[in-house]
């Protein structure tokens, strides 16, 4: 059964771990191990065993799709740790169920949790393209390239139905306006026909996230995102098609993945990759609690060692939100991550400079940007 309980009955309620785990065959397919109320929320609801076993009377979690209602779809940013300043997010919440995923503490501000209600509760946006259009239209409009995928992943299972980021792909090819891709979904090279022609004027680059290449432990960490081995041949196949392609070895969780950069690095590379990129894994808000329980349960016998080394890169705490630091840790070991990628990247002979993508091409929607001339 369920009880709601006031928020100052959990001190810290974020803090708080190992309460309110889901049975293992309701969450079956999934990457979270729980479901805590949003902090945000004036009261936590929790399930217990009340005795009479009703909590195997329970429903699996399954995925259900709201549509979004926002009035815009540009968003814009002013970080320095990341590489754009405008993104478009055609779906709020992933399915990919993602366990270390940086998005998952938004779905508070939408009333839900950043555990199971991340990977089952998703918004989407179908009124996105026109949205954009519209956007592009406005007096005044500047094009910088727009990062398609900035928070979730616009490829997650539910675009092969509502298609909502190839939408937004073809309004962006129409007006010939520079986009960038981040996923680590196979379903992106089903877009080659959009991104290939737009590449070739230089409007169009993909980033494909590569976490590991153990097919077991990217089961565990990113249950429902495509196989290593499917992300490396959706590497190749961009590439082929003339898209320049950056691998992202995103998150690197020390202690667990670390030894992996070489090797994933040679394989991107082997595919076809030009660039490429580090994150360090971040456990900011309930993602601390989150990642934990997963790591218990998948990983017993490394837990303490992923934990302390994380916490070595961040001066004995979990997660440090300073711009420069939060991404990359820093330390002995952060400095030695850092060394062994930029050495990797250099034997492989990787780019250290980005794809320049052109925005002198760019026409407005409508009327091909030019003003009707007087007869």
């Amino acid at each position: 059964m369920a009880s709601d309980r006031d928020l100052s009955d959990f001190p810290g309620m974020p803090d708080v771990a190992e309460s309110g785990v889901v049975d293992s065959e309701r969450r079956r397919g999934r990457g979270a191990r729980s479901n805590k109320t949003g902090r945000f929320e004036a009261q936590a609801h929790e399930e217990f065993d009340d005795g009479w076993e009703t909590l195997g009377d329970l429903d699996a979690f399954k995925t259900e799709v709201f549509e979004d209602t926002s009035k815009t779809i540009i968003s814009h940013n002013d970080s320095p740790d990341v590489s754009f300043d405008s993104s478009i997010n055609p779906y709020k919440g992933c399915e990919h169920g993602c366990i270390y995923c940086y998005a998952r503490p938004t779905h508070c501000y939408l009333g839900h949790s950043a555990g199971l209600d991340f990977e089952t509760k998703l918004y989407a946006k179908p009124n996105a393209a026109a949205l954009l259009e519209r956007e592009l239209k406005k007096p005044g409009y500047k094009p910088e390239t727009i990062v398609i995928g900035g928070n979730t992943d616009p490829y997650q299972p539910i675009e092969r139905e509502h298609r909502i980021t190839r939408s937004i792909l073809e309004v962006m090819a129409a007006a010939n306006h520079p986009l960038g891709i981040v996923t680590k979904s196979a379903l992106v090279a089903r877009d080659i026909d959009i991104l290939g022609p737009m590449a070739s004027k230089s409007l169009a680059r993909v980033a494909v996230s590569i976490t590991t290449l153990d097919r077991h432990v990217a089961r565990a960490m990113e249950p429902r995102a495509a196989t290593p081995s499917k992300r490396l041949d959706t590497v190749r196949r961009l590439a082929d098609a003339g898209i320049p392609v950056t691998v992202m070895v995103a998150p690197i969780v020390p202690g667990l993945t670390d030894h992996e950069i070489e090797p994933i690095l040679e394989a991107a590379r082997e595919a076809g990759a030009r660039e490429a990129g580090y994150v360090l894994l971040r456990l900011p808000l309930e993602i601390k609690d989150l990642f934990r329980e997963w790591l218990r349960e998948e990983f017993p016998d490394r837990a303490e060692k992923v934990i302390s080394l994380l916490r070595s890169m961040h001066g004995g705490r979990d997660y440090t939100a300073d711009f420069g630091v939060r991404q990359r840790g820093r330390g002995p070991y952060a400095t030695q991550i850092a060394l062994r990628f930029r050495l990797a990247k250099k034997r492989l002979g990787f780019g250290e400079e980005r794809v320049s993508l052109r925005k002198d091409l760019f026409i407005k929607p409508g009327n091909g940007g030019q003003q009707l001339r007087l007869l």
